[in-house]
């Protein structure tokens, strides 16, 4: 389905991140994995070699532009260029708005949007020169609406929206296509850490917290990672060509539109 594409998929070493990376391997793209973690990267880098599909593994901390100038740096020498960014990078952390620490908020911006103007921009122009490119950036429901607690996250999330929308609409003659995803509560280390953060603030256990989370959807379930993974291949495959500018809700109907 994606013979010869060149894949960059950034928080590759866990979670979303990962299942995206593994989906694309099994879809025949050569992957290229970057995250922070040159451990837990080095771990991905072997689940995904076992699909075929592993190019590159690049340590690198995506909000921090001198980082991304040698990660585009990298990819170049590495494979030539680049046809499919997912922009998979990102952190969750809660509090209210009141006595909401500024840390907090820039830390929050800084992973969740600036990170994807940072990298976005160091390889949309490749890809517009080529004439074909996919940019899929995994948001989050919390792009589209708000809830307490996550003043910055949610507003770090509906830039990205934003931010995607603006790049569709600037890239859209030159061949390259650009969109988010935006799932529910998923089943990963992300949402382990949200069960771990109910469990200490309101003394509930563990598995009734999973569970109110799990309730927020009306499927009464946590997203599969690989349900996210495969829209991110259909996103990237040639059949998807006339999709930009989008944001598609991956979650059991908690959000409808």
């Amino acid at each position: 389905m994606l013979q010869g594409r060149r894949v960059l998929v950034t928080g590759a070493s866990r979670g979303l991140g990962l299942a995206i990376a593994l989906a694309f391997a099994e879809a025949g793209a050569t992957v290229a994995l970057s995250a922070r973690a040159p451990e837990a990267l080095a771990e991905a880098r072997a689940a995904v070699a076992e699909r075929g599909g592993v190019g590159l593994a690049i340590p690198c901390d995506v909000t921090d532009p001198a980082q991304v100038a040698a990660l585009a740096e990298a990819v170049h020498d590495g494979l030539g260029g680049l046809d499919v960014l997912v922009n998979n990078a990102g952190a969750s952390a809660s509090h209210k708005l009141l006595g909401h620490p500024d840390e907090l908020w820039h830390r929050m911006l800084a992973v969740n949007l600036t990170s994807v103007y940072y990298v976005s921009k160091a390889f949309a122009g490749g890809m517009a020169a080529q004439g074909w490119g996919r940019i899929i950036t995994v948001a989050s429901i919390a792009a589209k609406v708000g809830a307490r607690y996550i003043a910055a996250y949610a507003a770090a999330k509906h830039g990205a929206l934003g931010l995607t929308r603006a790049m569709a609409a600037e890239l859209a003659a030159s061949g390259v296509t650009v969109n988010a995803i935006c799932p529910g509560y998923a089943d990963t280390p992300m949402t382990d850490a949200a069960v771990a953060n109910i469990v200490a603030r309101t003394g509930m256990d563990e598995a009734r917290a999973r569970a109110t989370l799990a309730g927020a959807s009306p499927q009464v379930r946590l997203i599969a990672p690989d349900e996210v993974a495969a829209l991110a291949v259909y996103l990237a495959s040639d059949a998807a060509r006339g999709i930009t500018g989008q944001a598609i809700n991956v979650d059991g109907g908690t959000v409808m539109t």
